[in-house]
């Protein structure tokens, strides 16, 4: 009996210690890049079975808000951090917020045209008309011209687009932006605007759901989730004025055509180049310089050289491209600021 007793006080010490061994780590942030996301989380939790990270899919404007009020471990955004909110972080707590990115994603326009299955052509003016509420049919002249021999309905355009702080949305704006002084001037770039004209969805999920649901409609959501649902995006004209569909040679490209800064707060939309695909971004992880907690730091450093490295393999099959070499290699150099 006391030999069982005392086998049942191992196994206990032994469980003790394993659960104190375990570690929960939790980050919050933008939708875009939540598959592949999902996808690292588990791979590395299997290979690293003490180490949990648990991250919620809420849009980055709300990632942003958490991790500058401490209530998650990391954050993660696809439109970058602006000087005002970097300073005001740095102003209160005496260190600042580092941006990794991580991969790059395209922004697509996605719809649902009963009768229309193919990838459609969009020009730039197009798609500023079209979400500043100006073009309202989709027989419009200014879609008709650019996609001689579909055959486009006189149905009136449904506009989606976020209803939640989205990076997402901060990527299309800022392309927006670019390519439109209208757009500009009454609009402008963020995670929240004010929306001329449309209908709400929150997420990725969301504006999908909406797309899928609303005939004559549409929308912008990460080139994941038009592919993974079956939905037609298309071709947007670039810089060069090439139309160019979205896909990991044409997003690589747009991340080639930029030099990349220190701070790697970057925009890659409407790149000068002829193979880019115009509506392109890197997607980041938002890391206080700073831990209280030595065992989340570590977690966190191991977590990020693994995904510089190993990680990077899982993303073309989720339809992301990869970190081009040189960003990699700057990111290595800065997870030494991480204390």
């Amino acid at each position: 009996m006391k030999r069982i007793a005392g086998i049942f006080l191992a196994a206990l010490v032994v469980a003790s210690v394993a659960s104190a061994q375990a570690l929960l780590i939790n980050g919050a942030g933008a939708t875009f890049p939540y598959p592949i996301y999902s996808k690292w989380f588990d791979e590395y939790h299997k290979n690293n079975g003490n180490i949990q990270i648990n991250y919620q899919s809420v849009g980055s404007g709300a990632g942003i808000k958490q991790v500058t009020a401490g209530t998650v471990d990391f954050g993660a955004s696809d439109g970058p951090m602006n000087d005002e909110q970097l300073k005001a972080f740095q102003d209160q707590h005496g260190f600042g917020i580092l941006h990794f990115p991580t991969v790059l994603g395209a922004v697509v326009p996605t719809y649902n045209i009963p009768g229309v299955t193919g990838a459609l052509n969009f020009t730039p003016e197009a798609l500023a008309g079209i979400f500043l509420g100006k073009i309202t049919k989709w027989n419009d002249p200014a879609i008709a011209g650019a996609n001689q021999g579909v055959s486009l309905p006189s149905a009136e355009i449904v506009v989606v687009h976020r209803s939640d702080g989205s990076g997402t949305t901060y990527v299309w704006t800022d392309y927006l932006s670019k390519v439109s002084t209208e757009w500009k001037d009454k609009v402008g770039k963020g995670t929240s605007v004010n929306w001329p004209v449309g209908l709400g969805g929150k997420g990725n999920e969301g504006v999908t759901g909406q797309i899928k649901n609303a005939p004559n409609s549409i929308g912008y959501v990460e080139l994941i989730y038009a592919v993974s649902n079956n939905i037609p995006y298309g071709s947007v004209k670039n810089s060069s004025g090439a139309f160019v569909k979205a896909d990991l040679a044409s997003v690589s490209a747009a991340a080639a055509a930029q030099t990349i800064p220190e701070d790697f707060r970057v925009s890659i939309t409407d790149p000068a180049s002829k193979t880019a695909y115009p509506i392109a971004s890197f997607t980041w992880l938002l890391m206080p310089a700073k831990f209280s907690d030595v065992g989340k730091r570590d977690a966190l450093k191991g977590f990020l050289k693994w995904m510089l490295a190993d990680g990077q393999n899982y993303a073309e099959q989720l339809s992301y491209a990869k970190l081009p070499k040189e960003v990699i290699a700057k990111e290595k150099k800065a997870l030494d600021s991480i204390q």
